[in-house]
């Protein structure tokens, strides 16, 4: 969506040679740069810190869409406006903004609803994007795979469906034919079925990918083998890890969402068994939760997983944040309960380790390591090692357990 061809003034004139020399000229205008943008966020009451993080993350969220921050307009209110988000004051000054720093696009650090988008974009007149819509943008380029394209399809739509009818202004615009003289079908209605179509197509093609991979995920288990899934906040460190702890060569960018497609390859720990290490998609805060449902079919790898792997970003100052950021989406799946080993990654990149070595020594199933150096790779395959042993005795003693509870509840029923 960043993206956009714009022709040149050349383009513009009459036409002048051939047809090859035209699309010549204006694929020459395309290569711009970065796209310049405005951001825009409501600053919400006591809530300053996580503020000033979150406008962070959209900068960065917008650099890796190809995109550039000119300027910020900010404004603090209990509540964004239902109709406009920002203020009439403050739209203006959006606007005169974006006219001084000749802006093209305008972001915002929310969800907008339909309403709020559509009338910034009749006042401000420039494209509005909010900031689901730029992590769709940024899902769409990192796509790779056909399972991952459809993912990222099937969000769109889910996001674009409610939203349909912003992108209308007359709704008296009818289809016509035969049966459908008189009233018929609107535009907006035929649209509205068609999205819905495509929705199902998408649901039933990566509902077949989904069968596919849990027949592979079955045949690993017949083989005994455990597994683990690497979790964490978007450039936190997984592929370098899955690399480091596999010689797996996958796909590693310090960007956003670097990994959108599971790669599992497998590894030993220290006493010689085999285990399947899986990377998965990475988190961050305020994370749509129309990629979350879309993507549900990558995270099932994270939900059939022995045991997780909570890699986190022990160099970066919002360590905590990111985190608790994890873990609700982890809540979000329903795997919050299951073993999990916080595993501290970037120590290289960090000064004094006292924190963390605090934090290993309250938590035993934390480990600090650089994934980059191999520093502490070692330690943390003997916790995972232990960690499964603990869960395998605690899954063959609840399983001892529901004999038993079955077995007294069949002798109570025996006395009756």
């Amino acid at each position: 969506m960043l993206h956009k061809s714009r022709a040149n003034a050349a383009s513009e004139r009459p036409d002048r040679g051939s047809r090859a020399e035209r699309v010549a000229r204006q694929t020459v205008s395309t290569d711009k740069g970065p796209e310049r943008a405005i951001l825009v966020a409501v600053e919400r009451k006591g809530g300053e810190k996580a503020f000033d993080e979150d406008l962070a993350e959209l900068q960065e969220l917008l650099a890796t869409a190809g995109g550039e921050a000119v300027a910020i307009v900010t404004q603090k209110r209990q509540n964004p406006s239902p109709s406009t988000y920002l203020g009439s004051g403050k739209v203006v000054e959006v606007k005169e903004t974006a006219a001084a720093h000749q802006a093209e696009l305008i972001v915002v650090d929310d969800e907008l609803t339909p309403v709020q988008a559509r009338n910034l974009v009749q006042q401000i007149e420039l494209p509005v994007l909010d900031r689901t819509q730029l992590i769709l943008d940024i899902f769409a380029q990192r796509a790779q795979t056909r399972e991952g394209k459809l993912q990222v399809e099937l969000a769109q739509l889910s996001y674009l469906l409610p939203r349909l009818s912003s992108l209308y202004t007359k709704f008296e615009r009818q289809q016509g034919g035969i049966g459908m003289r008189g009233p018929g079908e609107t535009k907006l209605e035929a649209d509205r079925r068609h999205v819905r179509q495509r929705i199902s197509d998408l649901n039933k093609q990566i509902n077949e990918i989904s069968q596919h991979r849990r027949v592979q995920r079955a045949s690993r288990e017949r083989e005994g083998f455990p597994t683990g899934a690497l979790v964490g906040y978007t450039s936190a460190g997984k592929s370098t890890l899955l690399n480091a702890l596999t010689d797996a060569q996958a796909y590693a960018d310090p960007k956003l969402f670097a990994t959108l497609d599971p790669t599992t390859r497998r590894t030993q720990l220290p006493g010689g068994r085999p285990i399947l290490i899986t990377d998965t998609v990475g988190f961050i805060r305020r994370l749509p939760h129309g990629l979350v449902a879309a993507f549900r079919a990558t995270l099932e790898e994270t939900i059939g997983a022995d045991v997780l792997l909570h890699v986190v970003d022990a160099s970066s100052p919002e360590m905590e944040e990111q985190m608790e950021a994890v873990v609700d989406v982890l809540t979000d799946l329903h795997i919050q309960d299951k073993p999990i080993v916080t595993v501290l990654n970037k120590i290289d990149k960090v000064q004094d380790t006292y924190k963390l070595r605090e934090m290993v020594a309250k938590h035993p199933d934390t480990v600090y390591i650089s994934a980059l150096t191999g520093d502490g790779l070692k330690q943390l395959l003997i916790t995972i090692e232990r960690v499964l042993a603990h869960a395998e005795r605690r899954k063959r003693q609840d399983a001892i357990d529901a004999r038993e509870q079955e077995l007294e509840q069949r002798r109570a029923l025996r006395t009756l």
